[in-house]
């Protein structure tokens, strides 16, 4: 995967130098509040492990946001195919991400989800990409509002992978964008 770079960031791909953080953001309960889980070190480096080979097989993925000052990874963002979720065609292109708190409000997701926006309609030629969270999750929905995405109420759903032990987290906001609307 070539990396991308904005004023303040490089996306790219993980590396050894990123577990550590990579733990933090799917342990941390504060991160990690608006899902059932929390993840071990060895579930994190396997699923940093996956995201890694599928960025350099795909091009793109949820990769490390690195931040160009300091050379520190806060945390990640890209783009994923969907699957598994009624009211998408699986393949259809989410936009998301996580970031350590240390790191929260200072801009950098909204950068870096500008910067995967403009590579999913310019460079990867799509016409739509989506995004969702938790209702109440209303961080990451101003995020998805800042980029442009406009809500589509009439497509929230109950997320399948959430388990019934926690009801609180089932319902989701989904937020999409088409390329047109990202080039005004």
């Amino acid at each position: 995967m070539k990396p991308l770079r904005t004023e303040r960031l490089i996306l790219r791909n993980w590396e050894e130098r990123d577990r550590e953080l990579f733990h933090l953001i799917n342990s941390d309960d504060q991160v990690m509040e608006f899902f059932p889980m929390r993840r071990s070190r060895a579930e994190s480096d396997g699923l940093m492990d996956r995201l890694a080979d599928n960025a350099e097989t795909n091009g793109f993925g949820f990769t490390a946001v690195e931040i160009i000052q300091t050379g520190e990874v806060a945390g990640f963002c890209g783009l994923v195919p969907t699957s598994g979720i009624p009211v998408f065609e699986d393949g259809t292109i989410e936009i998301g991400w996580r970031l350590a708190p240390q790191f929260w409000g200072k801009g950098i997701v909204t950068e870096a989800a500008r910067c995967w926006r403009y590579f999913a309609f310019e460079h990867l030629g799509l016409e739509r990409i989506v995004s969702f969270a938790v209702t109440d999750n209303h961080r990451s929905i101003s995020v998805m509002q800042r980029i442009g995405m406009s809500a589509r109420p009439d497509l929230d759903f109950d997320h399948p992978g959430v388990p019934d032990t926690h009801p609180h987290l089932k319902r989701h906001a989904l937020y999409e964008i088409f390329s047109g609307d990202a080039r005004r």
